[in-house]
């Protein structure tokens, strides 16, 4: 129930949701700036993505390189990167969830 048993204080509200988006929005930029790590094959391949999903860098262990087997080596790297993203991912749904479910239980188009 509402104070007074009538409407909910509409000013209120306002405020919290707009406090909510300036979280929401925080949180969003740190994911930017934040760097999560993934790796493939024991290591020889190291994808490093934002924790948005960008990907910033990748890591190739020479011992990695066969010129004669180059499918291997493209299995390693898409599976860093894909490593790489599911950390990223976990780390929206640590930072974001929490603002999300403080929204009504959801955000149409996040992840979760």
């Amino acid at each position: 129930m509402f104070p007074g048993g009538g409407q909910p204080n509409m000013q209120q509200l306002l405020q919290q949701a707009q406090k909510m988006q300036r979280d929401l929005q925080r949180a969003q930029e740190e994911l930017a700036q934040t760097e999560v790590d993934g790796q493939a094959g024991g290591g020889l391949v190291k994808a490093t993505v934002t924790g948005a999903g960008e990907l910033r860098a990748l890591k190739i262990d020479p011992k990695a390189v066969d010129p004669e087997d180059t499918e291997t080596l493209a299995d390693l790297i898409v599976a860093a990167v894909k490593a790489a993203n599911d950390n990223a991912q976990t780390l929206q749904q640590q930072k974001l969830g929490p603002l999300a479910q403080g929204l009504g239980g959801g955000i149409p188009g996040l992840p979760f």
